[in-house]
């Protein structure tokens, strides 16, 4: 492998699996899922066995013309191997941009706009996606489009390169553009996120902290989308501790359960939502959660509920909830673990201290006036592990740096003892609510036929709760005026089914679409 003069301080995802291997090249990696671009590598792969793949689909991405600098579209359907054509893109020197399969062909003809420049971006897709993108001017928005799987006759296909000439790795500079994700898109087309080998390796360094208090080596099942930087950060960790792993494209809870009791992890890391998807296995007599003694979530505040009742699952001394605050432009930012005796008087939204070696954090008054819990502020972060732009879109990250200081977006405020607590993010604030998540939070604890609770700006800015129940049920009115009666200015609640409500690839609401759907409905 070509040395790096600068692996220590920056992290190269291309040669993340090559290096790992040469200490722990046994360690198994296990899928739940057959992976597209490989069929035949079958769901248990040793770490030698990964490093091998990365090389091999880098050649093959090398003889359909990729070269270092590019920007390589990954675009397909939810499965590990967006992982591997990820690594495999990097280690070609060229930039992977990960979209989620979740993206319609309207959004992803945008951001496949906004990254013509000198070159047109290269595009790798699955049979399924090209489908969808059949109405799209693919010969003017790429430079080329190569098949990963079913993709049919008239596209290039990596299958048909195997055993293309090897191609030794190339290295950017720290500084430079080395993976580019989006944000989750909640108030319209995302933003197109670019980390360099810098500000990845920054983030590692509060999570080795935490991993630190793993006092063996556990089985770590890893439920988050396949292109999210959160994932390349976990499989970073994962791979240089040569910790066995699980990697889940089937998130509903029956095959989550059956990948717990085949496996058995220690530590589970997944969305919060889907956390809250999972709480009923907590009373699944084949006790699939028994195992766990590490849950971690770096999205979204989870409700009280629903930690309570995952520690409560787990059938291992003293387990511990991992609750991380951070977004995709700053990584991991404040975080605190509770354990079983914290839940009872959990308050959802003190998302913790700032991490070792992580981000500092500052809140600022929105309005001249002091924060506090009844003036909350903006909350603005500053360390190296922000990413370092927009792409396209300068002026648009320059609007969120205030002397230095990142500004997320969120409002909130800190207690005495240093505690941040986020109460909403700003777009999302209604007037006369104190937090539209503390009222979400606390009203889910007292409804058990919830699975979910959101509320948003009515037709007249009237906070409205729009409910999910277990099994779409209707709700007994009389239970939910009882759940309410703390909340007068709530207005009528409006009943949809869980499928209904408009999700984010991460699974967060978006609330200002369903604001609008309000509108049309009400």
């Amino acid at each position: 492998m070509s040395r790096n003069p600068n692996h220590k301080r920056g992290l190269y995802l291309g040669t993340v699996p090559e290096r790992a291997a040469v200490k722990h090249g046994a360690a198994l990696l296990t899928l739940d899922h057959d992976l597209d671009v490989l069929p035949e590598a079958g769901r248990r792969l040793t770490v030698a066995e990964v490093a091998a793949f990365a090389a091999d689909l880098a050649n093959r991405l090398a003889a359909a013309g990729v070269r270092a600098g590019a920007h390589v579209v990954v675009h397909k359907r939810a499965n590990f191997d967006a992982w591997l054509l990820a690594t495999a893109t990097a280690r070609l020197g060229a930039i992977p941009v990960m979209l989620s399969p979740a993206l319609p062909a309207p959004t992803v003809a945008a951001l496949l706009r906004r990254l013509r420049g000198p070159h047109r971006p290269h595009l790798l897709v699955d049979g399924p996606k090209l489908a969808e993108l059949a109405g799209l001017p693919l010969d003017e928005l790429t430079s080329s489009v190569i098949g990963v799987a079913g993709t049919g006759r008239g596209v290039p296909s990596l299958a048909r390169l195997a055993g293309s000439p090897p191609v030794p790795p190339e290295f950017r500079g720290l500084d430079e553009p080395a993976m580019i994700t989006h944000t989750s898109g909640t108030t319209g087309v995302p933003k197109l996120v670019v980390h360099t080998p810098r500000t990845m390796r920054a983030r590692l360094r509060p999570q080795l902290a935490l991993l630190a208090l793993t006092r063996r080596r556990e089985t770590v099942a890893v439920s988050v989308p396949f292109v999210h930087s959160r994932l390349f950060a976990a499989m970073a960790l994962v791979l240089r501790k040569g910790m066995p792993a699980v990697l889940m494209a089937h998130h509903d809870p029956e095959s989550a359960a059956k990948t717990f009791l085949r496996n058995r992890p220690g530590l589970v890391e997944a969305l919060p939502n889907s956390f809250l998807a999972w709480e009923g296995l907590a009373a699944d007599p084949r006790e699939p959660l028994a195992s766990v003694k590490y849950f971690s979530s770096t999205f979204d505040a989870l409700h009280p509920r629903t930690v309570r009742r995952l520690l409560d699952a787990s059938r291992r001394r003293a387990p511990r909830f991992f609750q991380i605050y951070g977004q995709s432009e700053v990584g991991p930012a404040a975080g605190r673990p509770y354990f079983r005796r914290d839940t009872r008087g959990m308050d959802g939204r003190c998302v913790g201290f700032p991490l070792p070696g992580s981000a500092r954090i500052r809140v600022v008054p929105r309005n001249g006036r002091k924060v506090s819990a009844a003036n909350p502020g903006f909350i603005e972060v500053r360390w190296d592990g922000i990413a370092r732009t927009y792409h396209g879109e300068q002026d648009r990250y320059d609007e969120n740096v205030h002397d230095g200081w990142w500004r997320t977006g969120d409002v909130g405020y800190r207690t005495r003892a240093g505690c941040l607590h986020m109460l909403d993010r700003e777009t999302d604030t209604i007037p006369g609510v104190g937090s539209s998540l503390e009222i979400e939070d606390t009203v889910l604890d007292r409804l058990e036929e919830l699975v979910e609770l959101v509320v948003v700006q009515g037709p007249d800015a009237e906070p409205v709760p729009v409910l999910c129940t277990r099994g779409d049920e209707p709700l007994v009115p009389a239970r939910w005026r009882a759940a309410t009666a703390d909340y007068p200015q709530l207005g009528a609640p409006v009943h949809l089914p869980l499928a209904e409500l408009p999700r984010t690839a991460t699974l967060k609401t978006r609330r200002v679409e369903l604001s609008r759907l309000l509108h049309d409905r009400l």
